[in-house]
């Protein structure tokens, strides 16, 4: 029984690493980085794969966690897809270095590695790996410049930019 524990945190606790390249911003407030955000570009995946419209939402949980609300509407099924996840900080809520869940026990990264600071209006962010890249924005839409920072800060870091999805949002 014991080995099986162990094995299950090791196996866990791989997820909520970071790439080398990357170092989650500090100074990080929750309360404003709270609220709606737009799914301006993404790495896809499966769990992703056909949405537009995508937005994630959140909330402070009673618990001190954070509640995720994934949103994004599945072109081939023609309708609404939701998922609900739950946040919790990682090292010191100071920190952009959260892991995120939406099956059970199983967490992964959330690293947010760049944020406008002056009015947390957009948030580069990465996963446990460099498979995992997301942009998110405050509003549908970004500056040119945004998107050439993201993709330069992504490419510095060993994203593949060549792949990355830009998110239709009506």
């Amino acid at each position: 029984m014991k080995i099986i524990l162990l094995f299950m945190s090791i196996l866990l606790s791989g997820c909520v690493g970071m790439p080398d390249s990357v170092k989650p911003v500090d100074n990080f407030e929750l309360d404003r980085y709270l609220g709606e955000w737009y799914e301006i570009a993404r790495l896809d995946h499966s769990f992703e794969r056909g949405l537009t419209q995508v937005t994630a939402n959140y909330s402070l949980k009673d618990d001190g966690g954070v509640l995720v609300v994934n949103r994004g509407f599945s072109t081939t099924d023609n309708e609404w897809k939701e998922a609900e996840g739950k946040a919790y900080f990682v090292n010191s809520n100071s920190e952009g270095y959260l892991k995120v869940s939406f099956f059970g026990p199983f967490y992964g990264s959330y690293v947010i590695f760049e944020l406008e600071k002056s009015n947390y209006q957009y948030a580069f962010v990465s996963g446990p790996n460099t498979d995992y890249l997301w942009l998110l924005s405050r509003t549908a839409t970004v500056k040119p410049e945004v998107i050439e920072k993201f993709e330069k800060m992504s490419k510095a870091r060993g994203f593949n930019i060549n792949e990355i999805i830009y998110v239709h949002h009506d």
